[in-house]
């Protein structure tokens, strides 16, 4: 009886109605089977279960980490197995022709199999830096410069035997990255393979008829600029970089001590009298300036007067550059221009972790520097140091040549730099990002530019008595009065001599600035200073306040009883009369 309903319903029923329930019956029949044949979850599927989510979530949020990659400097080196998930050939690799003789250094044999198939790879060997060997080794904060107990020398780093690998038109490179650890940026490895690149490009590199040699470096931190210039740089893709590099410039860091553990320009040796050669030799250059930097207030222009009166009486022949913003007055702009300057205004750079009203709150403003393109090479001279001796030697070294200042750190009031627009818009992105140790462009630009030259402590010699003995002074001292000078510049750290009366060096009348007191180098300021023309003596008067501040110190002094008995010196200088005052 169903039987026979069912096929009564089933001639009852519309044509379209019958097809659904013939669809849904091979429906249900489908499920059935498939249930049946589908394999359970292995056990190691739900172990990685939570791995696998981890990986779908960090790709869904890809985006957004990329943006943020891009509002700060985020150098970390890829994990391994993040490497295998890439391409370890990147794109624009199949733009440089097939065939090509590739030199690999520190990639894995597995990532070098991968290379085969756009040329001829060679694996580059080479025996990894102690684990032992440290920054300060390579950096160290003192070497004995005058050579009177022993000649500095620097430790190994171990280089492959170049003589045994070909000639090669490009070279891949992987290099270390351990962002965000604490020093990363000072890790002896992540040097040692930059230095193999450098040699390698340089003994074994093909040049084009620009000079320059194929590099390709595999890491999520740039490539050191210190080697690698910006502008050299030609492609990036992820965490590729390709650069086309100048093998002269190149070559001439190579040539360079490894790190500050020797002076870059001898004192004694055979080697200035070259240096003294080439620099008379090349005499006609035109792209090199000297230059100073004044922001925020009128309170240097009298030092940066008398710096351009000492750098013009050693004879140079370069332009001497002023960058000045509008804190300074027309006027005093006119006298600056009447020593020598030529005047560029700037709109100054704001330290975006300095306090409103501080100090420091626009000294990164000297960032500037970097914007001067029209020049190759720029000796920066911070307005509270006088040249005592011709400096255009040190037109001879690559950026970052300075004198040393404390632990690995050189210090920025004389330093040589190259210009370049590229450059001052990785600095300006790493402003916000990079942390000064000291609050100042010191702090903030070793902090970028790790590799460095060290030059004699002469070519700046700081006005200072860190170690407060009489050998110390004593040794200073004559250095600072010695005649014909023996030093090429005096770098006046703490109160400046325009801001003393002329009777003495007035750090002697502050606690906190003895150490920075020396009355031979403050002669020797004042010597300069009176051999100026008497117009542009009047831009180093004293304020109304900077008088009431002198009185005072000279009182607290007394009262102190220091020894020296400065505070008892009758002063002379016509400058504490108010005629003589600036406002």
């Amino acid at each position: 009886m169903q039987g026979l309903s069912v096929r009564k319903m089933l001639k009852t029923m519309p044509s379209k109605a019958l097809i659904t329930i013939i669809n849904f019956v091979f429906l249900i029949v489908f499920l059935l089977v498939y249930a049946t044949i589908l394999p359970h979850p292995s056990s190691d599927y739900l172990e990685n279960a939570g791995s696998l989510v981890r990986c779908s979530l960090a790709e869904c949020h890809h985006k957004k980490a990329e943006k943020s990659l891009k509002m700060k400097a985020v150098w970390e080196e890829p994990q391994e197995n993040q490497h295998r998930e890439k391409n370890v050939v990147p794109s624009f690799f199949g733009e440089m022709g097939k065939g090509t003789r590739i030199g690999m250094v520190n990639m894995e044999e597995g990532l070098v199999r991968e290379w085969n198939t756009h040329g001829e790879t060679t694996t580059v060997h080479f025996q990894r830096v102690s684990q032992s060997l440290n920054w300060t080794d390579l950096f160290p904060e003192w070497i004995d410069e005058e050579e009177e107990n022993e000649v500095p020398s620097c430790p190994e780093i171990p280089m492959p035997e170049f003589a045994e690998y070909g000639c090669m038109d490009i070279i891949v490179a992987k290099l270390p990255c351990r962002y965000p650890e604490k020093g990363w940026n000072r890790d002896v490895f992540r040097l040692q393979v930059h230095l193999i690149v450098a040699n390698l490009a340089t003994k074994n590199g093909k040049k084009d008829w620009r000079g320059k040699t194929r590099l390709v470096f595999w890491s999520k931190c740039r490539p050191m600029m210190e080697l690698f210039p910006c502008d050299n740089l030609v492609k990036r893709e992820g965490e590729w970089w390709y650069y086309e590099a100048d093998m002269n410039k190149l070559q001439h860091k190579v040539s360079l001590p490894v790190g500050s553990c020797k002076l870059a320009m001898p004192l004694w040796e055979q080697g200035r009298k070259e240096l003294l050669k080439s620099e008379k030799n090349g005499g006609k250059m035109k792209r090199e300036a000297y230059a100073t930097v004044l922001h925020s207030s009128e309170a240097y222009v009298c030092g940066a007067i008398t710096l351009a009166q000492t750098l013009l009486q050693t004879g140079t022949k370069r332009h001497l550059i002023l960058l000045a913003d509008k804190s300074i007055s027309v006027p005093k702009r006119r006298a600056l221009s009447e020593a020598g300057w030529k005047i560029r205004m700037i709109t100054r750079i704001r330290n975006p972790r300095a306090e409103k009203g501080s100090y420091n709150e626009y000294n990164y403003s000297k960032l500037r520097l970097w914007q001067l393109t029209d020049y190759d090479k720029i000796i920066f001279i911070d307005s509270d140091i006088i040249v005592l001796r011709n400096l255009d030697i040190l037109f001879r070294f690559p950026q970052i040549s300075a004198t040393g200042n404390d632990q690995s750190i050189f210090n920025s009031g004389i330093m040589v730099i190259e210009p370049s627009k590229c450059t001052f818009g990785e600095l300006m992105r790493l402003r916000d990002v990079i942390v000064s140790y000291n609050g100042g462009d010191q702090g903030f630009l070793n902090e970028v530019l790790v590799w460095w030259h060290r030059l004699p402590r002469r070519v700046n010699l700081l006005k200072n008595f860190w170690a407060n003995t009489s050998a110390e002074a004593r040794e200073k001292n004559a250095l600072f009065g010695a005649e014909p000078a023996e030093v090429y510049a005096i770098h006046y750290l703490g109160c400046k001599p325009w801001h003393c009366f002329r009777d003495y060096d007035c750090n002697w009348d502050t606690l906190e600035q003895r150490m920075y007191a020396s009355d031979v180098a403050h002669r020797r300021w004042w010597k300069v200073h009176d051999a100026m023309e008497e117009g542009l003596q009047r831009l180093c008067g004293l304020t109304k306040r900077r008088r009431t501040e002198l009185k005072w110190e000279r009182r607290k002094a007394r009262s102190m009883g220091f020894s020296d008995g400065h505070w008892k010196i009758n002063i002379t200088d016509p400058r504490r009369f108010t005629p003589l005052l600036i406002h």
